[in-house]
């Protein structure tokens, strides 16, 4: 049996390279596609290096192959952190090749100082058997290489990085799509949101025209997740197959079952499907069960492997006093890109009684890079009449909340106070928060049973938020909540 020879291997390392023969064509495909907004705080942690490896994590189709060659683009062409090397472990060319192997013919063809500053990516590394332990032995070995890895099977990388890349791996996530990526990419972010500049301060975020704002609203939560769908006509014409075929089944048919030995795969994505279809409600471990015809004692460990894969993520409840429960028995599963219900069960429109649900999920999809999102919770209680609180942020530190907002899709709080009967109990009972709850259109603020409520349109909110947790100042200074709502314009005085 013939094997690969060293000549076939570095024959494939330089047509992976290219960088290496010279200049970058920055027109080429993937260079010329836009850019993800989190490409600059990815290549900042890749300058500020601190001897560990940088493993980017994301679901499957969020572009993170077409961001790191981007990124190699951009260090090749400067050279200022040194040569780089790119190498796609689930090449065949590559089968067998250890870790160290790549690092000596990348030497021998690109002769530098290993002591020194180069890039490494190991794209799909997952591939590699024990990839964690040789990369944890190479970053000990050279530690002034950054070391980026990646692949598309998530919750490995996940798995592994966890509990073996302790001290020495620096996980990055990279979300679906924002909905603030999703106007850029469109190009409709300058027609329809103004900047208005505010000295020391962010800026103020003027929607030109709520009703266009609303209708790419609607749109970025049937399509909107996905890069490719939203610059491929072809993709986003055949978007069931897309995102059914090409990435929810590839992860619960595939990626799921490899790692964790699950059996029933049917199962599984009867599960999904109950989760898919009510994202945002409050679900229990026998209401998905009833549901799903899933046992519970299974349900939890699928929870588990579901969020590890990126594509469920799970928020926890607190009751009127923002006390957390011992026993988490109901909880709200969100879908970490609102368009996997669309590709699932069909579009939505905007009158559609899933609307509200999938609003609450593009909401707390825009928190899913932000260091608070473990922070986020929402409260429901059966006392007096009951009550629920759809966002309440509490403080780590405390336990205290720090903000309380409820996610609307009506102009209704403008109107008749009353809906914010909960947000104001709520308050009462815990003390002075800021409360706030969106509308589809207005904007001010309400006062009801004396305590103030400002109102603002949920689609320009969304856009803020994607927009704020990747700016420069968000990563140096820790905002506070008030503050990420702040950037949208609501003008004094109350809405009556």
């Amino acid at each position: 049996m013939l094997t690969i020879s060293r000549d076939d291997i570095l024959n494939r390392l330089r047509a992976d390279n290219p960088w290496w023969a010279g200049p970058i064509d920055p027109l080429r495909v993937p260079y010329s596609l836009p850019r993800r907004a989190y490409f600059q705080p990815l290549c900042q942690l890749i300058r500020a290096h601190v001897r560990r490896a940088v493993v980017l994590l994301g679901s499957r189709r969020v572009g993170k192959t077409t961001m790191l060659q981007q990124i190699i683009g951009e260090f090749a062409q400067s050279a200022e952190l040194g040569p780089v090397l790119y190498a796609s472990i689930d090449t065949p060319t590559y089968t067998d090749l250890g870790l160290a192997q790549f690092l000596d013919l990348f030497q021998a063809e690109v002769p530098h100082n290993p002591e020194g500053p180069r890039i490494v990516v190991f794209d799909e590394i997952q591939y590699l058997k024990d990839w964690e332990r040789h990369l944890k032995d190479l970053v000990d070995r050279f530690p002034n290489t950054r070391f980026i890895c990646s692949g598309s099977a998530t919750a490995a990388l996940k798995r592994r990085s966890e509990e073996s890349g302790a001290g020495r791996f620096t996980d990055f996530t990279l979300p679906p799509l924002t909905f603030a990526e999703f106007l850029s990419f469109t190009e409709r972010e300058d027609q329809l949101i103004q900047l208005v500049e505010r000295e020391g301060q962010f800026p103020l975020f003027r929607v030109r025209n709520d009703a266009a704002l609303n209708a790419a609203f609607i749109e970025y939560l049937n399509y909107g997740g996905y890069p490719e769908a939203v610059m491929n006509p072809a993709v986003r014409a055949d978007f069931q197959r897309f995102v059914g075929n090409d990435i929810v089944q590839n992860v619960l048919a595939h990626d799921l079952p490899s790692l964790y030995g699950i059996q029933d795969i049917q199962e599984l994505k009867r599960l999904f499907n109950a989760i898919a279809y009510n994202t945002g409600q409050e679900v229990s471990l026998e209401g998905l069960s009833q549901t799903s015809t899933v046992a519970k004692n299974t349900i939890q460990r699928y929870l588990e492997y579901l969020q590890a894969a990126f594509l469920i993520h799970v928020v926890r409840r607190v009751d009127e006093s923002a006390q957390q429960f011992k026993r988490q028995r109901n909880f709200k599963v969100y879908l970490t890109n609102p368009s996997m219900r669309a590709a699932l069960f069909g579009p939505i429109q905007e009158d559609n009684p899933a609307m509200g649900a999938l609003a609450e999920t593009a909401n707390v999809t825009q928190w899913l890079h932000s260091d608070d999102l473990d922070n986020l919770y929402y409260a429901r209680w059966n006392t007096q009449g009951g009550g629920e609180v759809d966002v309440v942020m509490l403080d780590p530190a405390t336990g205290r909340p720090r903000l309380a907002y409820d996610i609307k899709w009506t102009d209704r709080p403008a109107d008749d106070p009353r809906e914010l009967a909960s947000l104001t109990h709520f308050a009462r009972k815990v003390g002075g928060v800021p409360l706030w709850c969106s509308t589809k259109t207005r904007r001010g603020v309400v006062t009801y049973q004396g305590l103030p409520v400002s109102l603002f349109p949920l689609a320009v909110h969304c856009y803020a938020l994607g927009r704020i947790h990747v700016t420069e100042e968000r990563v140096i200074r820790r905002l506070e909540p008030a503050e990420l709502l702040d950037q949208l314009e609501i003008p004094e005085g109350a809405t009556q």
